[in-house]
């Protein structure tokens, strides 16, 4: 091999470090995590970097159900405008998602024409939480004091800025279509 070709490999091997560390720096640490959809593909959470994000725990047996419907008027309202709602169904309260992914997403497509990007089950308390969640809950991410801690029931909500820092909790009780979910879900598309 030539020397100059040596140099030239060289130089695009650091290059694509280079790059791949700046890019990595500007994933924040929420969204460095990769989770698997309801139909198995594996997704790469730094793709919603950038985005406001609607993220909450799901189920499809539970009173609070019916919060499908307006989550995916919010995915359909927002969504151009860069707001992802997230989905990720856990069967921890009450045992109210006991089916298979394959189940949850023939629930959601029937009942509710659910568009927005949903997940594969997990736990979001616990020893077995999955790391999102964890995060999500922390004090560290939480902002304000009462807003940290585990997730009581389905349907919480989490409002994540374009900088994937946490900046409202919604509990169960919260409509996702309730004027304060929708004033901070357009103040920071604002931002």
């Amino acid at each position: 091999m030539k020397l100059s070709s040596l140099f030239c490999l060289a130089g695009a091997v650091l290059f694509a470090g280079v790059f791949a560390s700046a890019a990595d720096k500007k994933t924040p640490p929420l969204l460095k995590h990769e989770m698997k959809t309801l139909t198995g593909k594996k997704v790469d959470l730094a793709k919603y970097s950038g985005k406001v994000l609607l993220i909450t725990n799901v189920a499809s047996q539970c009173g609070a159900t019916p919060q499908y419907k307006p989550l995916e008027v919010l995915h359909e309202k927002y969504s151009e405008k860069g707001l992802a709602v997230l989905g990720f169904p856990c069967n921890q309260f009450g045992s109210q998602e006991p089916g298979s992914d394959e189940d949850v997403a023939q629930f959601c497509e029937k009942n509710y024409g659910v568009k927005f990007d949903m997940f594969s089950k997990i736990d979001v308390n616990g020893d077995k939480a999955a790391d999102l969640f964890k995060q999500l809950t922390s004090k560290e991410n939480a902002p304000t004091e009462k807003d940290a801690g585990p997730v009581k029931w389905n349907f919480e909500k989490f409002l994540v800025s374009k900088e994937g820092k946490v900046v409202a909790r919604f509990r169960t009780g919260v409509q996702p279509d309730s004027a304060e979910v929708v004033k901070a879900i357009e103040a920071e598309l604002a931002k």
